[in-house]
C-alpha cells in the first residue's frame, strides 16, 4: 500500500495555518497514537487561550499564554496567529512585551518570554500587555490580554541555599558581611559560582580579602579595568554537611545602594548542557 508523503506547514505568505492551540492530526493512514497521560503535580507546560487583539483593515491576532512550572521558575510566554478579517490565511507572529501574575494575594512579574521565582501551585491570574507583530502580512497590534492558569506542580525543593548575617547597609559606612553558602543535596557537585553586584552608579565599592573571589575584569585586552560595585566568586568545596564562607566588606558613599546577590550551579547529568540552575540570594538594603 502506498505511503502519503507527511504535510509541512509553513508560516509563510499565502501558507494557511492552523488556529492557534490546535491539534494537526498525521498525514498519513490510521488513527494519531495516544499522548501519554499526564501526571498530576509533574513539571510541564500548561497554555490558554487569552484574547484576540484588532486593528486597522481587519487586522487580529489570536494570543494564547504558557506558562513552564515544577523548578524553582515560572517562565511566561506568549505566542499569537496573525491574520486579516475575511481571509483563511494566517501568518506566525512575533511576540514581545511584558506580564504580571497574580497568585494568592501576590503579584509575580517579568517580560515576555521570561521567568520570575515559582511560588507553587494554584491559580496564576495572567495579564500580559503585549506588541504583536507578523512579516511579510505587515500586521501590528498592541494591546492586553488575559487567561487564567491553573498550575499544579510543585516548586521544587531548593538544591542550594544562600544566608547572610546582616541585610542592612548604611550611607557613609563600611560594612563586613559573611556569606554562607550550603548545598543540601546529594545531586550536583561541589562547584558553584557565587556573584554580588551593587548599584553601578551610586560609587558603592564591594571587596575581599577571599583569594576565591575577584572584582570583574571589564575592557578589550590589555586593559585591567575592574567592576568595584561587583564580586565573582568561585567555589570548589561544596558538600552537604560543609558550607562555604565568603567574607566581604561593602564600602557605601554618600548615595544609598542596594546589593543583591546570586548563586549559579552545575548539576552533572552526564554530559547533558542544561542541567544547572541561577537562584537569587539575599538583596541587601541601604537605609539613610
Amino acid at each position: 500500500m502506498p505511503i502519503r508523503p507527511a504535510t509541512t506547514l509553513k508560516a509563510l505568505a499565502g501558507t494557511v495555518a492552523l488556529p492557534l492551540l490546535t491539534w494537526v492530526a498525521p498525514a498519513w493512514g490510521g488513527p494519531p497514537a495516544a499522548a501519554p497521560a499526564a501526571t498530576a503535580g509533574e513539571p510541564a507546560t500548561l497554555c490558554a487561550p487569552a484574547g484576540t487583539l484588532h486593528g486597522a483593515d481587519g487586522a487580529y491576532a489570536q494570543v494564547g499564554v504558557c506558562a513552564d512550572s515544577g523548578g524553582l521558575r515560572l517562565t511566561l510566554s506568549a505566542a499569537a496567529s496573525c491574520g486579516r478579517a475575511g481571509s483563511p490565511i494566517t501568518y506566525g507572529c512575533r511576540t514581545t512585551g511584558t506580564w504580571t501574575a497574580r497568585h494568592a494575594g501576590t503579584t509575580l512579574a517579568g517580560t515576555l518570554p521570561g521567568p520570575a521565582e515559582y511560588p507553587g501551585p494554584g491559580t496564576y491570574d495572567v495579564t500580559a500587555a503585549l506588541r504583536v507583530r507578523s512579516e511579510p502580512a505587515g500586521i501590528d497590534l498592541q494591546g492586553t490580554v488575559r487567561a487564567s492558569l491553573e498550575l499544579t506542580a510543585p516548586r521544587a525543593k531548593p538544591t542550594h541555599t544562600v544566608t547572610v548575617n546582616r541585610t542592612t547597609l548604611h550611607r557613609g559606612t563600611t560594612t563586613t558581611l559573611t556569606y554562607t553558602v550550603r548545598r543540601d543535596s546529594e545531586d550536583g557537585d561541589g562547584s558553584a559560582r557565587f556573584g554580588l553586584i551593587g548599584e553601578e552608579d551610586t560609587g558603592v565599592r564591594i571587596s575581599t580579602a577571599d583569594t576565591r573571589c575577584v572584582n570583574p575584569l571589564v575592557g578589550r585586552y590589555p586593559a585591567t579595568s575592574r567592576l568595584p560595585h561587583a564580586l565573582d566568586c568561585a567555589l570548589t568545596t561544596l558538600q552537604p554537611g560543609r558550607p562555604a564562607r565568603v567574607t566581604v566588606q561593602v564600602s557605601v558613599g554618600p548615595t544609598c545602594s542596594t546589593v543583591v546577590s546570586k548563586l549559579g550551579y552545575w548539576m552533572s547529568n552526564g554530559q547533558a548542557l542544561y542541567t544547572g540552575s541561577m537562584q537569587p540570594g539575599p538583596t541587601l538594603t541601604c537605609a539613610e
